[in-house]
């Protein structure tokens, strides 16, 4: 790239085109999305409340997952409230500043979440593999150190993506065929091809998505092996009951971004790739309180001795 980026960048906004359609159609996407992003808030606050008020959750598996579940809090906001002022307006306009910004943090979020259920993973294999020595393994000040891990990582690591693609000369056209600011379609607007930007940031995506996905199949690989070996039918349920849940996130979460951003994702249309990221970015969020509360008995009790407590002051 010979002409330096801010000798060619005359863009100073982008267009986010979401999903167009007729008037009404888009005062029904933002009804269902403001719908969808309140329940995320809701389920999501009510788990972090839960294990932040009620002392029987104070362990290591309920502090990781109070920590998830604010996680996906911030991880929605990123997107779904510049998502429903764009359902309203005609402009659907996003800054330079504010587009990478989002860029930034949706993805720095995103990384946070793989990191988090990593840690998870990791958790339910020690409890599962190694009980007896659990508790002098996960001491407070390991999980206040994987907390830190798993909270700060994705910020760090994100930095040098952003700084390469935020540097591209952008001199128009400016419409981003997306509902947010997502790197593919950022990197094809620039009028200066990159391809050491867009390997580097391939590889890094490959590299986090398969190795994060690759250390929880081995977790559980070696958890299931210790199931099997159980004595008897009550406690191979109740080891497995602990990680059907978490499971369940692990493939709605991996499985959508694997299909997006591992491999070619020229080879999947614009529409696709819009439904595939609404997996990860609003219905796995949105289905975690439910996925994580169903067949936790603990979780349950926690959310009903909450909301009891609520009433009673309301």
């Amino acid at each position: 790239m010979n002409v330096s980026s801010r000798e060619t960048n005359s863009v100073s906004h982008f267009i986010l085109m979401g999903f167009p359609s007729s008037p009404e159609m888009q005062l029904l996407y933002f009804g269902l999305f403001s719908v969808a992003y309140t329940l995320t808030l809701m389920g999501n606050s009510a788990i972090a409340c839960a294990v932040r008020w009620d002392r029987r959750l104070h362990t290591p598996m309920y502090i990781f997952l109070g920590n998830f579940s604010f996680l996906e809090i911030c991880y929605v906001t990123t997107t779904i409230p510049n998502m429903l002022v764009n359902f309203l307006s005609t402009s659907k306009s996003i800054s330079f500043v504010s587009c990478f910004a989002q860029f930034y943090f949706f993805f720095s979020l995103g990384c946070d979440e793989g990191f988090f259920l990593c840690i998870m993973a990791f958790d339910r294999y020690l409890a599962i593999c190694r009980p007896l020595h659990y508790p002098r393994i996960m001491t407070k000040q390991l999980y206040t150190g994987l907390l830190i891990f798993g909270w700060s990582c994705g910020f760090i690591l994100f930095l040098t993506p952003v700084v390469l693609i935020s540097r591209l000369p952008y001199c128009g056209p400016n419409i981003i065929n997306h509902f947010f600011c997502d790197p593919v379609p950022l990197m094809m607007l620039s009028c200066a091809e990159d391809t050491t930007t867009q390997f580097i940031y391939s590889t890094f995506n490959s590299v986090f998505i398969t190795g994060t996905f690759l250390f929880i199949l081995c977790s559980y690989a070696l958890v299931i092996l210790a199931v099997l070996r159980m004595p008897t039918a009550a406690s191979k349920y109740r080891a497995f009951s602990t990680c059907a849940s978490h499971l369940a996130v692990v493939i709605l979460f991996f499985g959508s971004v694997m299909v997006m951003y591992v491999g070619p994702t020229s080879e999947h249309p614009v529409e696709v790739q819009k439904i595939v990221t609404l997996f990860y970015s609003v219905i796995t969020p949105l289905c975690n309180p439910l996925i994580y509360s169903f067949r936790n008995k603990e979780m349950k009790a926690a959310l009903k001795k909450c909301l009891w407590h609520r009433n009673t002051y309301l």
